[in-house]
C-alpha cells in the first residue's frame, strides 16, 4: 500500500451503502464518471452474478474493473483463481493491501484495454465475471470476438442501451456491429435489469445483467479472417441508409458477385442480413484501403 493509502482495520461490508460511503471517504476517494466508477451495492446483484456464472472450485475468472472488491471477494470465496484488472491506481493500491493474503488473486493495475487479453485468458476455460465499467464495455466484448478462444461464459453487468444492441435482431434499430460480432459466437440473453439504486454512486443510466455461452460452434462457420469481418460490418453500417450493392462498391472488389455468394439480395440492407451470412461475405476480396 502507499503512503497515501489509509490502513483498514476491518473490512467493510461493501452491500452496505453507508460502509460504502465510509470507506471512500477514509480513503479520500471520490468515484469518477468518466471512468464508470459506479460500485455494486447490492447483495442480491451480486449473488446473480455468481450464480449465472456458475463459479466452480476449479474455475479461473478474469474480472475487469474490481473497483472496492465486493465481487473479488466472492470469487476469492469460491474459485480457483482470479485475475483481476483495475485502470485506477488508488484503487489497485487499495485491492493490494485489502487482499494482500489472497494468493489466489492476480491483481493487474493497468487498462484492460492495453492489455493482452488472450495472455489473460490462457488459462483453459477462464471465465468473464465482472462488472463493467460502462466506458468501454461495447469495446472489451468486440475485442474478446477476436481471440482465438474467447470466454467460454461471460456474465457482466453493462449499460442497459449496450444490453439492446447485444440482442438486436435483423430488422431492429439497434442492430448492428456489436449484435452480429457477439452473436455469432454466443447465445446471449439478458438475465435482468438493474436499477440505479443497486450502485454508489448511482449512475445515470440503468443497467442490466447479461450472460453470454459460447456456441459449440459459431454462426456461419468459423471466420478466417476476423478483423475483414469486423472491417466490412462497420462499413455497411456506416452505410445502413443505403442497399448493400450500392455501399460495397469501392469496398469489396466485386460486390454484386459475392452477394449472390452469401445468397444476399444487392437490394438488402446492412440491418436485415443475419449474423451466419456476414461470415460468407467476409471472405469476398477487399480492396485495399485508400
Amino acid at each position: 500500500m502507499s503512503r497515501n493509502t489509509p490502513k483498514m482495520d476491518a473490512q467493510p461490508i461493501l452491500t452496505r451503502p453507508s460502509e460504502v460511503r465510509a470507506l471512500l471517504a477514509q480513503l479520500d476517494f471520490r468515484p469518477a464518471r468518466i471512468l464508470g466508477q459506479n460500485f455494486l451495492i447490492d447483495r442480491n446483484i451480486l449473488n446473480i452474478l455468481l450464480r449465472e456464472a456458475d463459479v466452480q472450485p476449479d474455475d479461473a475468472v478474469l474480472e475487469v474493473g474490481p473497483g472496492l472488491g465486493v465481487l473479488t471477494a466472492a470469487l476469492l470465496d469460491t474459485v480457483k483463481t482470479v485475475t483481476a484488472v483495475e485502470k485506477d491506481k488508488r484503487l489497485a493500491a487499495y485491492l493490494r493491501e485489502r487482499f494482500a493474503d489472497a494468493p489466489s488473486l492476480r491483481l493487474i493495475q493497468a487498462d484492460i484495454l492495453d492489455c493482452d487479453l488472450a495472455a489473460l485468458l490462457a488459462a483453459p476455460e477462464t471465465k468473464l465475471v465482472a462488472n463493467l465499467p460502462y466506458a468501454i464495455a461495447a469495446r472489451l466484448l468486440v475485442e474478446l470476438t477476436a481471440l482465438t478462444t474467447p470466454p467460454p461464459c461471460i456474465v457482466v453487468t453493462i449499460q442497459r442501451e449496450v444490453a439492446e444492441r447485444l440482442t438486436a435482431t435483423p430488422g431492429m434499430k439497434d442492430y448492428g456491429l456489436l449484435a452480429i460480432l457477439l452473436q455469432r459466437l454466443y447465445d446471449i440473453q439478458t438475465v435482468k435489469h438493474v436499477t440505479p439504486s443497486c450502485f454508489w454512486p448511482p449512475p445515470e443510466v440503468q443497467s442490466s445483467i447479461v450472460k453470454l455461452t459460447r456456441r459449440a460452434h459459431p454462426l456461419g462457420g468459423t471466420a478466417t479472417d476476423a478483423a475483414a469481418l469486423r472491417s466490412l460490418v462497420r462499413h455497411a453500417f456506416s452505410r445502413r441508409r443505403k442497399t448493400l450493392g450500392r455501399s460495397l462498391r469501392g469496398f469489396l472488389v466485386d460486390p454484386i458477385a459475392a452477394l449472390k455468394a452469401a445468397d444476399i439480395p444487392p437490394t438488402a440492407r446492412a440491418e436485415e442480413i443475419p449474423p451466419e451470412k456476414w461470415v460468407t461475405l467476409s471472405t469476398a476480396p477487399q480492396l485495399p484501403s485508400p
